[in-house]
């Protein structure tokens, strides 16, 4: 097979499939190698990039989706009138890097980082997609252990929960201090 016969089937596996395909299922299908398939995807991509189209690929923790170009936005918009966004509120926003950088991590561990009860969060951050369970800790009660999900990495535009920015230490501390004097603020009232 042409090289260019591969690459339609990989662009037909993408569009058809729409959500994003682990690699090895795409080499399987076309019953090549991970490495020829890895090679044939980011040929396509590259070629989506230099042309003018309206698509990209994007990898997706060792797996591939085609996507829309984040320039092409605005067309979108337009047609579907609006779509339905989500509104990440500070509560939400703090739960869910909580969530990104512990992961897995229980309820329990979540409300004790932020001394508040975070049901709701937890809850809205499930139905938005960004957090899922992904499994039980072995413990009392079995509770329920979530992580991100692909959603999450596509809507903060990493690759893998490795891809976060690192913590800085001084900016923790500062954080633990501005923590601790808040709870002074408090208890002095």
């Amino acid at each position: 097979m042409k090289v260019e016969n591969y690459e339609a089937a990989v662009e037909a596996i993408l569009f058809a499939m729409g959500n994003s395909v682990e690699l090895s299922r795409i080499a399987d299908a076309m019953e090549i190698s991970e490495k020829e398939a890895k090679l044939i995807i980011q040929n396509l991509s590259d070629r989506y990039k230099n042309e003018n189209c309206g698509l990209q690929i994007i990898e997706l923790d060792g797996a591939y989706q085609m996507c829309t170009k984040p320039s092409q936005y605005e067309y979108l918009i337009r047609i579907a009138k609006q779509p339905k966004k989500h509104v990440l509120t500070d509560v939400l926003l703090e739960t869910l890097s909580i969530i990104a950088y512990k992961q897995p991590v229980t309820r329990a561990e979540i409300e004790k980082i932020r001394g508040v009860s975070c049901e709701h969060a937890v809850n809205r951050l499930v139905d938005y997609n960004l957090i899922r369970e992904i499994g039980r800790l072995d413990a009392p009660g079995r509770p329920i252990l979530f992580g991100t999900t692909e959603e999450f990495l596509r809507c903060f535009g990493v690759q893998s929960a490795q891809d976060l920015p690192a913590l800085d230490p001084e900016q923790m501390e500062e954080f633990k201090t501005q923590a601790q004097e808040e709870v002074q603020l408090k208890l002095n009232i």
